[in-house]
């Protein structure tokens, strides 16, 4: 499939990564810039438990922390920036790397100065949030001790004086001391940790490596982008390629006419093996090898007294042509007595006459001269100069056999050919192209399709099939052949009558003025009255004597310059 239609994919994959190109020039350039900031433990610091992270400090919490609304608004201070802190939070992210107490801030910007001025003040926002907490921890610590001292010095004083007006020796006394006692120590203890929490600094973290300017930026990624193109373009190509496969009902290889029209490949020949309309294939060529193997096959698969093959194409063109004249050289070769018959009018001018083109015989009289009735079997075949035991009936003049194919004269000219012995081959026009090719395989003992690839089609294919069958014909297989589109076009054969200039002093005629085509020898010429003298008259009688009694290709040479002066001077005493 790929092989096939790589074009598509092609295409596809040059649309996809002319996308990815386009999509590059039209995404807006995004800078990114980092900051590690190392997260010291403080006082209130707790992790939780079964926390991702170890250690005091939950590093996942101040993760998030730094993308945190308080933080964004200290960030969007420090950058003086017109945006609201929470489209900068946006722009920012933060990974912790593994076994670490540090946190990665990254904040992406449009220009490599903002993502590094917006990296570093995130970070710096984030340290300054986290002392600010920290120290208000603290205050509140040291507020809330004060007050217990404060109070504890008042409990303390009022001991004191009742210790002062109590009787020496007495409980109360006792009792008093011990109280007093008591008081002083925790007094003495949160006189000490007040002192401590005076004296505490705050470190929550610092900045270790500070933000870069980026020089290039993360986004658009071109390279990303041409490669998702691309293989997006080539997954699309190749989709399209699998359903124009899928809906291509055109024969490209042989197997697409084995496997898709269920049909037995009898010979598959390439451009390097395809015959031409100059000549049969040679026997030790590469093409005439493949169609030794064909006739063995064929000869091989018929059974006993079956004779007659008809070679019909599945689509229009010359294909029928190629395989029956070569098959019956082939068939020649090994001595048997074979007859071609050429039933298959040429579709263009170009191609007229074929058979008598490759096989070096006259083009008239042939089939239609044969079932018209104006010539006997005896003088339609023509033996071949190269392969003495081939003969040939050619398809004939311009008039066509159409509508003789049902003759009872044609059925009488095969049993004619069977009774000779030896092999007939049937040229038959295309079943895609008339009811011909049907009408001659109901006389015949096997038939073969020619597959032209690339023209012929699978539903074609399968009614040459089927219309086979319905007349009880074997179809032996098929002969499959490349497009014969790029084969060689045969020179143009000479006029049948050419007509000699009457003297060197005049200029020679056009050829397209004198040239007289085989169809119109076929019926006599008429010349004007009184201007034909009886040697001329003799001369015109003798060339339609020739044409009666010759079935060769005819030549003459016709002076008529006596002709030519009478009639000007007709026309000079006219005017």
């Amino acid at each position: 499939m790929f092989r096939r239609h790589w074009w598509i994919a092609l295409l596809a994959t040059g649309a996809g990564l002319g996308g990815g190109a386009a999509l590059t020039s039209a995404m807006p350039k995004v800078y990114q810039s980092s900051t590690a900031v190392l997260v010291q433990a403080v006082d209130q610091d707790t992790n939780a438990q079964g926390g991702r992270t170890k250690g005091m400090v939950n590093l996942d919490t101040e993760a998030q922390l730094v993308g945190s609304g308080t933080v964004a608004a200290k960030a969007a201070a420090l950058l003086r920036s017109p945006r609201s802190p929470v489209e900068l939070a946006r722009s920012v992210s933060v990974e912790v790397p593994p076994n670490t107490t540090v946190l990665m801030v990254t904040f992406q910007a449009g220009t490599p100065e903002e993502a590094q001025a917006g990296s570093h003040a995130f970070a710096e926002a984030y340290l300054r949030n986290r002392e600010e907490t920290a120290q208000n921890g603290l205050n509140q610590q040291i507020k809330t001790l004060s007050a217990k001292i404060r109070q504890l010095t008042t409990t303390l004083g009022g001991i004191n004086a009742r210790l002062a007006r109590a009787t020496r020796g007495s409980s109360d006394e006792s009792n008093l001391m011990s109280l007093r006692q008591n008081s002083q120590n925790q007094l003495n203890g949160m006189t000490g940790k007040l002192n401590e929490l005076t004296t505490t600094t705050i470190g929550a973290g610092s900045i270790i490596d500070d933000a870069r300017l980026p020089d290039t930026p993360i986004s658009p990624n071109p390279m990303i982008n041409l490669a998702t193109g691309g293989m997006i373009g080539l997954l699309l190509g190749l989709g399209l390629a699998f359903v124009r496969e899928r809906f291509d009902r055109r024969l490209r290889t042989a197997a697409d006419v084995r496997d898709r029209g269920r049909m037995h490949v009898l010979a598959a020949l390439d451009e390097r093996t395809t015959p031409h309309f100059d000549d049969v294939l040679q026997p030790y060529g590469a093409g005439g090898r493949v169609f030794n193997r064909l006739r063995n096959e064929v000869l091989a698969t018929l059974p006993q007294g079956d004779q007659v093959i008809v070679v019909t194409g599945a689509s229009r063109g010359s294909a029928s042509t190629l395989v029956a004249a070569n098959l019956a050289a082939a068939l020649a070769r090994t001595g048997s007595d074979v007859v071609l018959i050429g039933a298959h009018l040429p579709d263009s001018v170009v191609d007229a006459a074929p058979l008598a083109r490759m096989l070096g015989v006259a083009a008239v009289p042939g089939l239609s001269d044969l079932l018209a009735g104006r010539v006997g079997l005896a003088r339609a075949l023509q033996r071949t100069p190269r392969i003495p035991s081939l003969r040939v009936i050619t398809t004939g003049g311009a008039a066509t056999a159409a509508g003789l194919m049902q003759s009872q004269r044609l059925r009488d000219t095969l049993e004619a050919l069977r009774r000779q012995g030896g092999y007939v081959v049937i040229e038959a026009p295309s079943t895609a192209s008339s009811a011909d090719a049907q009408s001659l395989a109901s006389l015949a003992d096997a038939a073969i399709l020619a597959v032209e690839l690339r023209r012929a089609r699978r539903p074609a294919l399968l009614d040459a099939a089927e219309q086979l069958r319905r007349v009880g014909t074997p179809l032996l297989g098929a002969v499959v052949l490349p497009r014969l589109t790029n084969l060689r076009v045969p020179e143009p054969t000479g006029p049948a009558v050419t007509l000699t200039p009457p003297s060197p002093a005049k200029p020679s005629p056009r050829p397209d003025e004198t040239a007289v085509l085989d169809r119109d020898l076929m019926q006599p010429k008429r010349f004007p009255t009184n201007t034909v003298t009886s040697s001329e008259k003799a001369a015109a009688q003798q060339v339609r004597q020739r044409i009666a009694d010759s079935a060769e290709e005819i030549t003459a040479v016709i002076d008529m310059s006596g002709v030519a002066d009478k009639i000007e001077k007709q026309d000079g005493d006219t005017k």
